[in-house]
C-alpha cells in the first residue's frame, strides 16, 4: 500500500509513525526539529489512518509491508524508525523482519508484550457520534463528552474529522475495519527472532505501558536495548513533553 507522508529536510532518514487514531501531523514539529539536525524526515500516515488509503485488513505484518514499500520506493537504507504506541509495535515487527535496512530504533511507551483491550470507551464514544445528524465539530464534541471526560484525549479524537466533498463530516480513520480488528492491536510482536539493531525504548513516568516486569521480554527481542523513563509526562510523552523527548532521541542517535 502507498502510504501518505510529509517529507522534511535531508540527510540519513529518519522515518516516525503515529499510534492508534493518530496521524502524521501530530509529529509536524518534532519533524521539522529532526530535520534541522540534519535529518531527512519521513512522518507516514500509517494505513487506515490519516491520508492514506483504507483497507479491510490491518494487523502488524501489513502494516510493516507498508513500512518496507515505502522504504523500498525511496531507496532508503541505514534508517531510524521511531514508532509511538500501535507505531512502535509496527517499527518493532519492521525490525525483527527487515533488521538489515535500519541503523538505530527508537519505541515509544509501548512494550512488546500483549495488551488486553483497553479501548472500549473511546470506541463507543466514536461509534456514538453519527454524521448523517452531527453537523458540526462541536456537537461532535459534546456527544463524545458523554464518554470521554479527558480533554486532551477529545482534542486528539476530534483533529480527525474532515469535511468530505458531499458537504458531510467524516472521520479520517476507518472506524468499522478498527472496531472490527481492535484485537489486532493488543497482540504480541512475535518471539521467534531477535534484533541487534541500537534499540532506545522511551517510557512516560505516569504511564503503566512499560512496567519495569517487560524489560526481560525487551531484552530477548532487542539485546542492545536500553530504556529512557521522561518525567511528567504520561503515554502521549513526546506530546507532553516534547522537549525531553527530543533530546532524549538526539543524544541516543547522535
Amino acid at each position: 500500500m502507498k502510504l501518505f507522508y510529509r517529507k522534511f529536510g535531508q540527510g540519513q532518514p529518519l522515518i516516525i509513525l503515529h499510534g492508534l487514531f493518530g496521524q502524521s501531523d501530530n509529529w509536524n514539529s518534532l519533524a521539522k526539529q529532526f530535520s534541522e539536525q540534519g535529518y531527512e524526515v519521513y512522518i507516514v500516515d500509517q494505513r487506515n489512518h490519516g491520508l492514506s488509503p483504507h483497507s479491510d485488513e490491518w494487523n502488524y505484518k501489513v502494516m510493516s509491508d507498508d513500512l518496507l514499500e515505502l522504504i523500498n520506493d525511496h531507496q532508503l537504507n541505514n534508517v531510524i524508525l521511531i514508532g509511538h504506541s500501535m507505531g512502535g509495535k509496527t517499527v518493532m515487527q519492521f525490525a525483527l523482519e527487515h533488521e538489515h535496512l535500519l541503523d538505530k530504533l527508537i519505541v515509544a511507551d509501548i512494550a512488546p508484550k500483549y495488551y488486553p483491550l483497553h479501548h472500549q470507551i473511546v470506541l463507543q464514544a466514536l461509534e456514538a457520534v453519527d454524521f448523517k445528524t452531527v453537523k458540526t465539530r462541536r456537537e461532535a464534541e459534546e456527544i463524545m463528552g458523554r464518554y470521554i471526560t479527558d480533554f486532551g484525549t477529545k482534542q486528539f479524537l476530534l483533529k480527525n474529522i474532515y469535511w468530505k466533498d458531499d458537504g458531510e463530516l467524516a472521520w479520517r480513520f476507518n472506524l468499522p475495519v478498527i472496531i472490527n480488528n481492535i484485537e489486532n492491536i493488543g497482540e504480541a510482536t512475535p518471539v521467534d527472532n531477535s534484533c541487534n539493531t541500537p534499540t532506545l525504548f522511551i517510557r512516560g513516568e505516569k504511564s503503566n505501558y512499560i512496567l519495569n516486569e517487560d524489560l526481560t521480554l525487551i531484552q530477548e527481542l532487542f539485546p542492545r536495548s536500553l530504556l529512557e523513563t521522561i518525567s511528567n509526562s504520561g503515554h502521549w510523552v513526546h506530546a507532553e513533553q516534547p522537549k525531553a523527548f527530543f533530546d532524549c532521541v538526539m543524544d541516543f542517535i547522535k
